[in-house]
């Protein structure tokens, strides 16, 4: 039995500066129609760095949930974009840290169910510290937490970014 289901028409019900969303009309493997919901996004970028044993983090406040979280370095893609560069330019606005060389450590599908973001993970070595350069209303607080702590954050619930989790989980 075939899983693929098949697009019959994207219609665009809002298009925005960070994400679109669509309503379309597609098929089910069986021949049904259905309607599908789904979140347009670039993608981001993300980067995991240690220095001395400890993990570069951002504290910052995140609208949609309300509360402040811990992060690893991140941004959004430009259309096209090539994510080791958007990584490498995230890593040094928002810590302030240029690194020698960055790995991609995976490619994260966020919530497959409805939007088609891909956030890629990297690692950074080799890092030399300069001065941080936030973009226009980005209010962050840089943190270096030991990563057994950041691992214990992790297991207790305080850190729930999954892009953290993977990339911490993945490498310390």
């Amino acid at each position: 039995m075939k899983l693929r289901e098949e697009t019959v028409e994207k219609k665009y019900v809002y298009r925005g500066k960070i994400l679109n969303v669509r309503c379309d009309d597609a098929l089910l493997p069986d021949g049904r129609p259905c309607k599908r919901e789904i979140v347009e996004h670039t993608g981001g970028a993300a980067v995991l760095y240690k220095r001395e044993g400890k993990i570069a983090l951002v504290r910052q406040f995140r609208y949609a949930y309300g509360e402040e979280m811990y992060e690893i370095p991140a941004g959004k893609l430009e259309a096209g974009e090539d994510p080791a560069l958007a990584a490498a330019r995230e890593l040094e606005e928002e810590t302030g840290v240029s690194a020698k060389t960055l790995e991609l450590v995976t490619v994260l599908y966020p919530s497959p169910g409805y939007t088609d973001e891909k956030i890629y993970i990297f690692e950074a070595k080799e890092g030399k510290t300069g001065e941080q350069r936030l973009d226009d209303g980005e209010f962050l607080r840089v943190e270096y937490l030991p990563a057994e702590e950041v691992k214990g954050m992790i297991s207790r619930g305080e850190i729930r970014d999954a892009k953290t989790i993977v990339a911490v989980l993945s490498r310390c």
